[in-house]
């Protein structure tokens, strides 16, 4: 079972692991955005990190919950509500409970990804993050390991593809031949998962 410790140790993790990531993530975004995702993405899990550990929340749940509130209040861009979206609509699925086993977690995360494609209009194959995630939840069912192995694999996929939403789309045939940021910064929250259980002998 998942603990409130383990959600905790997930939004640290990931928070380290855009800090480390950031400037790779603001030179993807370069060629087909507003080359900005790593500094955006690192000022609002910085802020969750903090949050998180002044005030610890009581539950899985409220813990993405508040990490989605303060994500779509400090990240600026599109990023901010989407994954501010994705981490609100999984803590409501959650629930209240103490401890949830890794079927509630893909289950609530699905609601969340569900959430999110419906926010920004995206698809699998539109190169957006949803390439990252989607095959990532259905692969959660597998293991923590598996939906990382699906995440990366959705990231780098989405270089051959012509971005159909978001900023990059604007672009056309240009946008081809770039890593999505968002894909590549998703893979970077579910790879997360992998060593908040290995950091907590889950």
């Amino acid at each position: 079972m998942l603990d409130v410790h383990f959600f905790r140790r997930w939004m640290a993790i990931t928070a380290a692991s855009v800090d480390r990531e950031a400037e790779r993530l603001t030179a993807l975004d370069s060629p087909i955005g507003d080359a900005d995702h790593g500094t955006n993405l690192q000022r609002g899990f910085t802020a969750v990190r903090q949050a998180l550990e002044k005030e610890p929340p009581a539950t899985p749940g409220a813990v993405l919950t508040q990490a989605g509130r303060l994500l779509i209040s400090t990240v600026g861009g599109a990023s901010g509500p989407l994954y501010g979206t994705l981490l609100r609509r999984t803590g409501k699925a959650l629930g209240d409970a103490g401890e949830v086993g890794e079927e509630q977690l893909a289950e609530a995360l699905r609601a969340g990804v569900d959430a999110v494609m419906q926010l920004g209009g995206a698809a699998p194959g539109d190169k957006t993050m949803i390439d990252a995630l989607v095959p990532a939840v259905d692969a959660l069912g597998d293991s923590f390991t598996a939906a990382r192995e699906a995440a990366e694999e959705g990231a780098v996929g989405t270089t051959p593809l012509q971005a159909r939403k978001g900023r990059a789309s604007y672009l056309g045939e240009r946008s081809i031949g770039h890593q999505d940021p968002g894909a590549t910064s998703a893979a970077l929250l579910i790879a997360a998962l992998v060593d908040a259980a290995e950091a907590g002998g889950e």
